[in-house]
């Protein structure tokens, strides 16, 4: 038993250290964790700075889980992409096939009946469901009735995710956006976190009740996004001389959730602390680098979540996915830049997150 709070006392002030916190190595600390975890974790965080430099390399190596031979098929995290129409399947693909090249077990993609041959043509390895449907396909008369089978279909899986990645690809079809307000609407009384970007940032910046208030929701914007959402929430331009501050304002405003701001130096947010990630990174900007991250970030927020749960303390799954989501992405970004230069692509980065983790948190 000994042995066990010890493990698990090292496991706690390792992740105050990495989110910038206590830097306290003496007995009497171990004591105050031992004695009231929760509490201590939290005054901790709270004493620091609003933009603190997160250590995200620490983070990522602590969520990462073991692989080993006596786990089975979906333990190591079960995600599900909703996106993807006629003009944009690219999006969701590069989303999807992220989470797997990280680690998940399992990825689908929920997409329209007419994205779903050419997102499976891109591989086998993703699982496709052709279940959602635009407004030039259903009659008037019909769309309630539809919109019930939709949901209906993506019910029968939903208790099987960890995480929902909402928007890549996406589109702007009334009815389909109407179709996916429901099936986040679901997720959410179902408890499972959705990672949103893209299109479903358009969405629920017109909708903030799809995510007010729910702490396991992340938005994932853009230079553009977060200005539509600042103007939106705040009803001001975006400032950036007090950008942490803004972006603390920002996500408390909405009621807790927790926003990734990406930039030069992506600011993740939560409406208690704003945490920093600037290492690594790409002067390349090819478009799909935010699929990736959509999809990075899922897979972490997942085994982020069960680690937290497993191990009873009030540290923040979202922000610790976002962190080290953030860091894994620059890191295939800058891999793929040194080998790629000026013709680095999306794919190129894809095939760079396996090494990039590889190097951070060898599984041997």
């Amino acid at each position: 038993m000994q042995q066990c709070y010890g493990s698990i006392i090292r496991r706690q002030r390792h992740f105050i250290r990495c989110l910038g916190g206590d830097r306290c190595n003496n007995s009497s600390s171990d004591t105050l964790l031992l004695l009231n975890d929760n509490t201590r974790m939290q005054s901790v965080m709270s004493r620091s700075n609003p933009a603190i430099e997160a250590d995200a390399l620490s983070i990522l190596r602590s969520i990462s889980p073991t692989l080993d031979s006596t786990k089975h098929k979906g333990q190591a995290g079960k995600i599900a992409v909703v996106g993807g129409c006629r003009e944009y399947t690219g999006a969701p693909y590069f989303s999807a096939i992220s989470a797997l090249k990280i680690g998940a077990d399992l990825s689908h993609v929920i997409c329209t009946k007419d994205a779903a041959p050419v997102i499976k043509s891109y591989s086998p390895e993703l699982i496709v469901h052709p279940l959602l449907e635009e407004s030039y396909s259903v009659r008037d008369e019909d769309r309630q009735s539809v919109a019930t089978v939709v949901l209906a279909e993506v019910d029968k899986w939903m208790e099987r995710f960890d995480c929902l990645v909402i928007g890549p690809g996406l589109g702007r079809d009334p009815f389909l956006l109407d179709c996916v307000s429901d099936i986040m609407k679901h997720a959410r009384r179902s408890n499972v976190p959705m990672v949103i970007d893209g299109d479903g940032l358009f969405l629920v910046t017109n909708r903030l009740d799809l995510v007010s208030g729910y702490p396991l929701a992340v938005l994932t914007p853009n230079v553009n996004e977060y200005k539509r959402l600042v103007q939106k929430v705040l009803n001001c331009e975006v400032n950036d001389q007090d950008g942490p501050e803004q972006l603390l304002s920002l996500a408390s405003s909405i009621g807790g959730v927790t926003i990734l701001r990406k930039g030069q130096s992506d600011n993740i947010s939560d409406g208690k602390e704003v945490r920093s990630v600037s290492i690594f990174g790409s002067p390349r900007r090819c478009g799909g680098q935010g699929d990736i991250l959509s999809g990075s970030v899922a897979v972490f927020l997942a085994w982020a979540r069960k680690l937290v749960d497993k191990e009873g303390h009030t540290l923040n799954p979202t922000m610790l996915g976002c962190i080290a989501g953030s860091a894994l992405m620059r890191k295939a970004a800058s891999l793929a830049f040194e080998d790629k230069k000026r013709s680095t692509l999306t794919t190129d980065i894809i095939e760079c997150l396996g090494r990039s983790l590889e190097d951070i948190c060898p599984v041997g």
